[in-house]
């Protein structure tokens, strides 16, 4: 339809929106002005009619999500004046990230303190109306939470005669600012507190909740809730519920039911403001996979002490909003207090640690000014003080977050940089496993070992192909494709794929190393899964390039078993102990590698048909080795040092023809002789004939110097 609008001139604009009336105050948008999606206004004909602006919805203006009309404004907003005057907006929205362990920032009043800290301001908390009519609330419904540890305090109050209708335009596009969907005015009361004070709070139909009475208690394995969000969840022990005497109404610090929720008849209103478990509520939203505004705050901790007041600031806010009025009394239900904690704090060795001083402004009156600038009490026993953090402040626990907290208000970018004087203890530390790890990769890399880096995740097919145990296995809830839906209980599939993808690539000769942890379900790990340190070698191909005088000789399980004895040798170890063995099934032959008595691993040759699924068409020889067993051993191995030989030795090549013997065994019993001057005894050569096989060994002796 034409209409005439005046914004201080009379302009003529088409508009199609259903809601449009005489009379209206309405926002304008004339020509020239640009909206925040982008969009400029021009002159235009609709419909045969000229149009010289265009009366906007939230929308278009970017206050809400609202589009079915246009936006009604209230009737005492003046002609001509700026919207965002006319609605008291701010113009500016401040994006602040908070790190996680500074909860008591969530809301508009946290940040007021610490700006209040910063500039040495008082804080003026807001005032509000709050008179109470009526019967006393506590007589109508009773509050029941019998376990302190996951709910300390419980309260509400109740409102009667409700009318619940949309917010006024400066609380919906507040919320709009925040990120917040505007709802009703009752659900708006309850997030713009959430906001302002950092407090959740919930707000459920009365007439709803069954008995008289709210309980909180835990779910049972099982049992079915349907959230506000429309979803059903299957719950299980340990997830907390706000429960009316016949059925569950909420799903505590994480979202309310949708049995109880506000709706256009509700009347009478119960106004929940509680405090949870932090862990509680963090472990059931990740795995319902619900992330709210309260359970993102409830898993941080809220405030205790300020409970009631963000209580009835909503409560005050609502009977501004929709008419209804706040019954007198609290139903409450407060198992455990709150008390003040007592933490110690030394103000020299706050000096020590941040490596300030007095004469660089950091003294005892610095400290003590600071911490009453946070809220805190103290009390100064000589060197010793007494902090009490605020009651918003969880993250103030021990001393070492006041001598953080101090430090913060002074300045970290204003403490001069410095060397600390550090002194070495004479007892060397325990190596970590990375260092061990470390040298474990220097080791292959210098010997000719290329690193391969592979996913955690595997495919159930993968480990089945190897003849892999399905006991122990850990199952991926969301795997990215029926490829990785499992943790890898074995290095081998990822270095086989490793391989496959270098043959396609047309690499013929590969030497691999892997180092990383395997995972395997363990119901007394605090995670359920437990994790160990694996080496895995790969050998494929050629032994040497085809360049002269290298003949064309393949890898074999000498190759594979030298390796081994050298990563042994390099970390002051003894050789291991090989005995053929028939685990894992993949490996045909295979040996158990066992070093002084204890597992070490296993190696051998891929089978060939399992070779053949990954376009082998050589040997692949594998072996996978225990890291955790490894660092044990080589942390407690002692190097002996001995003097250098002062004659060259002698070598002698004595060759064993034909029969079955074994090489270990042959070296065993040459060891065991105990010749005086035999230094070393190794296998020098190998050579296969249709009687049997020759052994050649060389001995080496070498006089005492």
């Amino acid at each position: 339809a034409g209409c005439k609008v005046d914004i201080g001139e009379v302009l003529d604009i088409v508009c199609g929106a259903p809601n449009v009336a005489v009379g209206q105050k309405v926002p304008v948008a004339p020509v020239g002005a640009k909206l925040p999606g982008g969009l400029t206004i021009k002159k235009a004909k609709l419909r045969g009619l000229s149009s010289y602006g265009m009366i906007c919805s939230e929308r278009e203006l970017g206050l809400s999500d609202a589009h079915t009309g246009i936006m009604v404004l209230p009737a005492e907003c003046a002609v001509g004046a700026r919207l965002a005057a006319a609605l008291n907006l701010d113009e500016e929205v401040l994006e602040i990230n908070v790190t996680p362990n500074r909860a008591d920032c969530l809301s508009v009043i946290g940040l007021a303190y610490e700006v209040a800290a910063a500039f040495c301001l008082p804080v003026h908390l807001p005032e509000y109306a709050f008179p109470e009519t009526g019967e006393d609330a506590r007589g109508l419904l009773r509050i029941e939470s019998p376990d302190p540890d996951l709910c300390p305090l419980y309260q509400g109050r109740i409102l009667e005669g409700a009318r619940i209708a949309p917010s006024p335009a400066h609380v919906r596009c507040r919320l709009h600012a925040s990120g917040i969907r505007a709802i009703s005015n009752i659900v708006d009361a309850t997030n713009y507190v959430l906001m302002e004070w950092g407090q959740p709070l919930h707000a459920f139909d009365l007439d709803k909740v069954e008995g008289g009475m709210i309980r909180v208690l835990p779910a049972e394995d099982g049992e079915r809730l349907q959230t506000l969000d429309g979803q059903e969840h299957v719950l299980q022990r340990g997830d907390l519920l706000i429960r009316d005497t016949a059925k569950a109404v909420g799903l505590a610090g994480v979202m309310g039911g949708l049995n109880s929720e506000i709706t256009e008849s509700t009347r009478r209103i119960f106004v929940e403001s509680a405090v949870f478990h932090p862990a509680s509520i963090r472990r059931t939203a990740r795995r319902l996979g619900i992330q709210s505004e309260a359970s993102y705050r409830f898993e941080r901790g809220v405030d205790q002490q300020a409970n009631s007041a963000a209580m009835n600031s909503a409560c005050a806010l609502m009977a501004e909003l929709s008419g209804a009025r706040i019954l007198p009394g609290v139903c409450r239900a407060e198992p455990r207090p709150w008390r003040p904690r007592a933490v110690p704090f030394r103000p020299k060795r706050a000096e020590l640690l941040l490596g300030l001083s007095a004469a660089e402004g950091f003294d005892a009156v610095f400290c003590r000014t600071t911490l009453h600038a946070l809220g805190c009490r103290t009390e100064e026993n000589g060197e010793t003080w007494t902090v009490q953090p605020p009651s918003r402040r969880h993250d103030l626990s021990r001393e070492a977050d006041i001598i953080e907290e101090v430090g913060r208000v002074y300045g970290l970018d204003a403490i001069a940089p410095a060397l600390p004087k550090t002194e070495r203890s004479p007892d060397t530390p325990p190596e970590s496993e990375y260092a061990f790890w470390s040298r474990v990769k220097r080791w292959a890399s210098g010997i000719g070992l290329n690193e391969a880096v592979n996913y955690s995740f595997v495919g159930q097919t993968d480990l089945n192909l190897l003849h892999l145990p399905g006991e122990g296995r850990v199952a991926v809830a969301n795997p990215l494709s029926a490829e990785q839906d499992v943790l890898r209980t074995a290095l081998a599939p990822g270095l086989l794929r490793t391989l496959r993808h270098n043959l396609a690539q047309g690499n013929m000769s590969l030497a691999l190393f892997e180092t990383a942890h395997v995972f395997t379900a363990d119901a007394a790990s605090e995670t359920t899964v437990a994790e160990h340190g694996r080496l895995g070698l790969l050998l494929y191909g050629p032994r040497f390039d085809a360049a002269w005088p290298h003949g064309n000789e393949d890898v074999d399980y000498q190759d594979i078993k030298g390796l081994v004895e050298h990563l042994c040798a390099s970390f002051h170890l003894s050789d291991p102990v090989c005995e053929p063995d028939s685990a894992p099934e993949c490996l045909r032959p295979c040996v158990r590698l066992a070093l002084q008595g204890e597992y070490l691993g296993h190696a051998g040759r891929v089978k060939p048909e399992i070779a053949d699924v990954f376009h082998a068409r050589k040997a692949v020889w594998l072996a996978e080795l225990d890291l955790d067993l490894l660092r044990r051993l080589s942390g407690a191995a002692r190097i002996q040092f001995a003097p250098l030989p002062v004659y060259p030795p002698v070598r002698r090549d004595i060759t064993l023809i034909g029969g079955s013997m074994r090489v270990d065994a042959v070296l065993a019993h040459i060891r065991s002789l105990r010749l005086p001057w035999l230094e070393d005894v190794y296998l020098l050569d190998l050579f296969e004939q249709e009687g049997g096989r020759n052994l050649t060994f060389r001995l080496a002796f070498r006089a005492a110097g």
